[in-house]
């Protein structure tokens, strides 16, 4: 059944947002702290450490690096696993939250425009779309459709690659800020509930 949650569990902060996968671990960003965390899928904290920016939202991993949009520096911090920055392009949106990796592209949310930008790795704008939604603040790809988590409707939609709507359920909190793929389950860090849900699609 979707949106049906299979586990939960707190977050390691107080202000969750972002969300990657890296295959083996879970990754996640936190505001108040400042810090990224790796967890373990029941959610014990392996580690942490700082970004090179202010303000962490989104989070995705591209199969060796993560990238971490920063909402203050308005940058896309490309970073190794120990936090060491590698690039850090100009974020070509105002408001950037959380972010996706599709394998060749990175895919952005912007809530000022409320729409998801696909982006070259120097974030150069590739094209664009208004979400089914009004709050896009999570974003994942799971290697045909992307998934958004609007915290203004407390929904999560499957999208394609032009911006159709597929369908969509509600979140298993009210503010979805972070979501990720595992190969089958979604994974939605909630910023109202500070907690980490694994859900079935």
């Amino acid at each position: 059944m979707s949106g049906e949650v299979v586990k939960s569990f707190t977050t390691p902060g107080v202000n969750a947002h972002g969300l990657a996968f890296d295959g083996k671990y879970i990754w996640h960003t936190d505001r108040t702290t400042g810090l990224v965390y790796q967890l373990n899928i029941d959610g014990i904290e392996i580690r942490s450490f700082a970004i090179p920016g202010n303000d962490p939202h989104g989070l995705t991993f591209d199969g060796k690096y993560l990238w971490v949009s920063d909402k203050v520096t308005i940058k896309i911090y490309q970073i190794d696993l120990d936090g060491i920055k590698i690039s850090s392009p100009a974020s070509p949106v105002a408001s950037p939250r959380d972010l996706t990796f599709d394998g060749k592209y990175l895919w952005i949310c912007d809530i000022t425009t409320t729409s998801i930008y696909q982006l070259n790795l120097d974030g150069v704008i590739i094209k664009s779309f208004v979400t089914p939604g009004d709050n896009p603040k999570g974003l994942t790809f799971d290697g045909k459709y992307l998934w958004v988590g609007d915290t203004y409707l407390h929904k999560i939609y499957q999208i394609d690659l032009d911006g159709i709507e597929i369908r969509s359920f509600a979140s298993p909190g009210t503010a979805p800020t972070g979501l990720t793929f595992d190969g089958k389950y979604l994974w939605v860090c909630d910023n109202e509930t500070n907690m980490i849900y694994q859900i079935a699609i």
